[in-house]
């Protein structure tokens, strides 16, 4: 939950009803408990109280300012619980003296000493203890709600997260599934059965682990980029079926990255944006080409290939709304924060540049060192010519 949202004015009204209802409450309660135990009712007494409420509510109010200057509401409650008992320690002792010194000094003005009966130093302690309570109940209601929001915020992004990958489900396997993809494929691979039957047999084990992928994204979040790449590379030698020498690419991405794990489809994504709105539009096609490196706050990833972000008037125009690269923005901003970025910018006048910056922790690079087989990294080569591997 962001700052703002407990900053909007409607929060800021109802925060200031709830403190000034309350510790006037809190005063009337007890002026109510003097009156009933004391026996009489003195005008004394109501100031007494009244300087009781404004007195804890202006502290309160600050305490709450100090927390959110300082950001007490996202700590944890280990955290938290010592700085409250030291902050509700200080502002008991301190109303003390501030109602004390009031009521002293307005005993002596305003009243006689008989109707005054000025207040008795001696029970401070015993007020502190009771403002002591009640201000731990006042941080109970308050960071408790703020704890409520943030839990409510993270179901809700959890949700939204949950959506954006089913969502990103649906569009790959809209884009793999229907029938125009399936048609080319499939009939491009029987072509190949009569003049090169093993071809034509990896590429249906293409096909297959392409759709088993897409089928199998709801149960995970994350993947190691290097299963991902896995795919991107099937679904790139099925394009090379249709696209044939217009399709040139290449893969670099070293070994420590491999393990790194990624949002599900998030290459595939970039990819087929790359080859659909830029290089299959086209007439003599162009090169793609995939680079990864790993520093040790971050993965980069870029996905470059050859065409404009806005191009030629006369040019065909694919299919497409842009909900691919919307969904996969989505999705690092729920994963990652505002930590992860992807920009798409024209790098150079025949080219453009996908790329996406995700945080590096702790666990993803124990997990990225942690691989002993991940070899020297995987660097590939392809077009129409190249046999799948």
């Amino acid at each position: 939950m962001s700052a703002t949202s407990f900053a909007s004015p409607q929060r800021r009204r109802v925060y200031w009803l709830l403190q000034t209802v309350g510790w006037l409450l809190y005063g009337v309660l007890g002026l109510i408990l003097v009156v009933v135990f004391g026996g009489q009712y003195r005008p004394f007494i109501l100031l007494v109280e009244l300087y009781v409420a404004l007195t804890l509510l202006g502290l309160s109010h600050g305490l709450r300012n100090y927390a959110k200057r300082h950001h007490w509401t996202n700590l944890s409650l280990g955290r938290l619980v010592p700085r409250l008992l030291l902050a509700h320690t200080i502002i008991a002792v301190l109303s003390q003296v501030i109602i004390s010194t009031l009521s002293v000094v307005s005993g002596r003005l305003l009243f006689t000493t008989n109707a005054a009966q000025p207040y008795q130093w001696t029970m401070l302690i015993g007020y502190a203890i009771n403002v002591e309570f009640v201000m731990w109940l006042w941080s109970t209601l308050y960071f408790g709600q703020h704890y409520l929001e943030r839990y409510r915020q993270g179901e809700i992004d959890k949700w939204k997260l949950a959506a954006a990958v089913r969502e990103a489900e649906m569009q790959t396997l809209k884009a793999q599934i229907n029938p125009h993809f399936l048609f080319n494929g499939l009939n491009n691979i029987r072509s190949l059965i009569g003049e090169d039957p093993e071809r034509a047999r990896h590429m249906l084990s293409h096909l297959s682990e392409l759709l088993r992928y897409a089928i199998q994204l709801n149960r995970t979040e994350q993947v190691p980029l290097g299963r991902e790449l896995a795919v991107v590379r099937d679904y790139l030698q099925l394009e090379s079926l249709q696209l044939e020498e217009r399709l040139r690419y290449a893969l670099d991405v070293p070994a420590d990255c491999l393990a790194v794990p990624v949002p599900p489809m998030l290459v595939q994504v970039l990819v087929e944006n790359a080859v659909k709105h830029g290089i299959a539009p086209l007439p003599a096609g162009g090169e793609l080409r995939i680079e990864g490196r790993c520093t040790a706050q971050a993965l980069l990833l870029t996905v470059t290939n050859t065409g404009q972000l806005t191009p030629h008037p006369t040019a065909p125009r694919p299919d497409g709304t842009g909900t691919g690269l919307r969904n996969v923005r989505e999705r690092l901003r729920l994963l990652f924060g505002p930590q992860a970025e992807l920009q798409l910018t024209q790098a150079t006048p025949d080219t453009v540049a996908a790329t996406v910056r995700l945080p590096l922790g702790n666990e993803q690079l124990s997990m990225s060192n942690g691989q002993p087989d991940a070899g020297a990294g995987l660097v590939a080569h392809g077009s129409t010519n190249a046999r799948p591997r």
